[in-house]
């Protein structure tokens, strides 16, 4: 494992969410002013609503920054378990509104048939400014899954693959994720995690280097980009 990955601990959800704020804020404006544009990839759940939200009040050149996805579930963007309705509702919002939105669901039957045409936007997309994944307590991150049959594929570096169609072992629909070379074409890599469980299996993930057991562990343990823990209880 790592020995410099920079990890934040916090008293509360909420103290985290504003240093949170905070951190990808600086990177996005800095981002900005050296190179007109800048992006953000973002991941589901409930964890990330409070950031969202505080960020979509942040004064940036929305405009000029795509949002996008770690992964995504197969359904429509009115389905109550879409991430991309997550992000409309939360991110997406007040200052902005103006972001431009890059979704991984598109209009075709099946996660796998949509691969070809989401390779191609994400290819035209440039290295990430910032990626915030989050961390199951199965240990995947994004829609890498312990298990499945794609998580080889998901976490190969040299595959020169920008997604993969997943489908998970213990959890509903189908998913489209990012692999782990696209999530490492980042300039800033942040994992986002509240609660004493995730803290548990955190140091778990610490303990070993199997990436098939715990795929975060791929993240963790990878030179190519900087990452950074940010825990509350």
């Amino acid at each position: 494992m790592r020995s410099d990955i920079d990890f934040n601990e916090f008293g509360s959800a909420s103290i985290l969410d504003t240093e949170l704020t905070a951190r990808v804020s600086k990177l996005l404006g800095e981002a900005l002013m050296q190179n007109g544009q800048a992006s953000i990839v973002v991941s589901g759940g409930r964890t990330p609503k409070g950031f969202f939200q505080l960020l979509s009040e942040e004064d940036l050149d929305w405009p000029n920054i795509t949002v996008t996805l770690a992964d995504e579930r197969w359904v429509d963007s009115s389905h109550c378990d879409s991430n991309e309705k997550l992000v409309k509702e939360n991110l997406l919002t007040n200052n902005a509104s103006d972001a431009k939105f890059l979704p991984l669901k598109n209009n075709a039957i099946t996660a796998a048939d949509g691969i070809n045409k989401l390779e191609s936007h994400l290819a035209a997309v440039e290295d990430f400014t910032v990626v915030i994944l989050g961390m199951g307590d199965d240990g995947h991150t994004a829609s890498l899954f312990p298990g499945s049959e794609a998580l080889s594929l998901g976490l190969d570096l040299s595959s020169g693959r920008h997604c993969v169609a997943v489908t998970p072992l213990d959890a509903a629909h189908e998913r489209m994720s990012m692999t782990l070379p696209r999530l490492l074409s980042a300039k800033q890599i942040i994992i986002h995690l509240c609660g004493e469980s995730k803290k548990r299996v955190l140091d778990q993930v610490c303990a070993g280097d199997d990436v098939f057991e715990l795929p975060v562990r791929a993240v963790l343990q990878q030179h190519n980009a900087p990452v950074s823990v940010y825990w509350s209880k």
